[in-house]
């Protein structure tokens, strides 16, 4: 381990750009050119906003009001410093005192502006921490110094804790349908000013706000400009949700497999940004898609980075071993029972033959019909309102189950393994892989009741080599297993301790790799 991270970081050293420097560069006198380098320096994100004023009697002092939307009180904003600064100045008689003053800012910071949170601000390394922390900026032309305001507030936390990606520990906050709350949650999590966000509207009829977010520096040059090619290849009327948008930009139209990753919880779009994906908010939606999408990232859970390392390997283990039995439990009892009884142990053959006794299907429409049974119940459940849809799932099961036995339309291992299957695929983080689980389910089983255990491993090859075969904005999916990439396996079914986590996978991305130089700790003595 200590090889691999000394070779990483010579050839990656770690880029602290964003972060303040031992020599800021100091604020210009001219406003424009102050104007240029906050744009430029946030990429002229969408959701940074620079208001440019003029203010005196005669309006000859340039100003400009400089705030990141979402972040601040727009009242506040409005209340104690546009009208403090545009109309309170010709009320009061102020605007010739400006100019006789011998310091207009300080005249302006002792008897224009009414707040009571208000610090000098002298270089641009100040300047953008204090506007990535929910304070406007006040510049003024012709003088080398700002201000910054406190004017916190603005968009703040999400409505309702996250309804799909539920955790024990973690942030009890979700994505919302308002896409200025939605950049705002990313801001608070990623105060750096290589963040950037462009924003485009798509939909000839609904021109629905979209937004690219992702963090210079970290994420691929050709992947964010491959997401702006195929974002601006869509020709709809209309876009009501991020899944109009995924189906039209994903790699494999036909592959049961997800090739594009959503999330409602800003913490794991946030460590997905770190690890140079990229991001896609949609207006009018809580969830939110990033790219490139890898098979092993549908399996973690931000709960895995609070817990400890043991625990989150463990807990990880479990959902790939939960999706195998998802997948293929039902394809094995067929397979066996019906092809290979001599692989079955005597006392458990003759109990299964004695619970088969009277049963007129065969091992295969056994399954089939309990499977589509319990999924009948399941979307019912998900449609009905949320008090009367766990009752019927719950109930519903039980009664139909428990009478079906009784009379003699399926065996009770047959409910045991449907039953069993049921319950892991939903150990599965992500639902778009869950769904996918339950529809390649079927397909073994066809193959397993016309061939045995051939016909399922056939079937398993060949979604092996499917898997294989996928890419996600040119990042293989199977990565990285296959291709294996040794640096890479230390966050796929187990997970590292956090001082081992140096590195950002080398598969997303080529450049900055390095997270840090972060020892084992060691054992001392009080």
């Amino acid at each position: 381990m200590k090889s691999i991270f000394k070779k990483w970081s010579t050839r990656h050293p770690i880029d602290h750009s964003g972060t303040p420097t031992t020599n800021p560069e100091p604020i210009k006198a001219s406003l424009q050119q102050n104007i240029e380098k906050v744009k430029s320096v946030f990429g002229n994100s969408s959701d940074i906003v620079v208001r440019e004023i003029r203010i005196g009697d005669d309006r000859q002092l340039q100003a400009a009001i400089l705030y990141t939307d979402g972040l601040i009180d727009l009242n506040a904003l409005q209340n104690f410093i546009l009208e403090s600064l545009m109309l309170d100045i010709q009320k009061n008689d102020y605007g010739t005192k400006i100019f006789s003053a011998q310091n207009p800012l300080q005249f302006l910071k002792d008897s224009v502006l009414a707040v009571g949170d208000i610090q000098d601000v002298m270089d641009f390394d100040t300047l953008f921490t204090s506007l990535l922390s929910g304070k406007a900026i006040i510049l003024v032309d012709g003088y080398p110094h700002s201000y910054a305001v406190g004017m916190f507030g603005g968009e703040n936390r999400g409505v309702t804790e996250p309804s799909v990606e539920t955790t024990v520990r973690g942030p009890r906050e979700s994505f919302t349908e308002n896409l200025r709350t939605n950049t705002s949650l990313i801001r608070r999590k990623i105060r750096n000013t290589n963040l950037w966000l462009e924003s485009m509207k798509i939909g000839k009829i609904t021109k629905t706000d979209v937004t690219i977010a992702y963090i210079k520096g970290i994420a691929q040059d050709n992947v964010v400009e491959e997401v702006r090619k195929r974002l601006n290849r869509i020709d709809l009327d209309a876009v009501l949700e991020s899944g109009y948008i995924e189906e039209m930009i994903q790699d494999e139209s036909y592959s049961p497999f997800p090739t594009i990753f959503n999330t409602e919880r800003p913490d794991v779009l946030a460590a997905g940004l770190l690890e140079g994906r990229v991001a896609i908010l949609v207006d009018g939606t809580p969830f939110v898609l990033m790219v490139p999408a890898l098979f092993v990232q549908f399996f973690q859970s931000s709960e895995d980075y609070y817990q400890r390392a043991d625990i989150a390997s463990l807990l990880r283990f479990l959902r790939f071993f939960c999706f195998f039995i998802a997948l293929a439990g039902p394809s094995l009892y067929i397979a066996i029972t019906t092809v290979h009884q001599e692989m079955i142990p005597t006392q458990l053959l003759i109990s299964l033959a004695a619970q088969r006794e009277g049963i007129p299907f065969p091992a295969f429409v056994e399954a089939l019909m309990m499977e589509v049974t319990f999924e009948i119940l399941r979307e019912a459940s998900l449609r009905l309102p949320r008090a009367v849809g766990q009752a019927v799932s719950i109930v519903g099961t039980l009664v139909i189950g428990e009478t079906a036995v009784h009379a003699g339309i399926v065996s009770a291992a047959m409910v045991i393994v449907v039953s069993l299957t049921g319950i892991a695929s939903f150990v599965v983080p992500s639902f778009n892989l869950s769904i996918s689980v339950r529809m390649i389910r079927f397909a073994l089983m066809g193959m397993a009741a016309s061939f045995g255990l051939y016909g399922f491993f056939v079937g398993i090859f060949w979604l092996v080599l499917h898997l294989c075969r996928l890419r996600s904005f040119g990042v293989p999916y199977m990565s990285p297993i296959g291709p294996v990439n040794v640096a890479d396996l230390k966050d796929t079914v187990f997970r590292l301790p956090r001082w081992g986590l140096f590195s950002r996978p080398s598969s997303i991305v080529q450049k900055n790799l390095v997270r840090g130089r972060n020892p084992k700790p060691a054992k001392k003595g009080l």
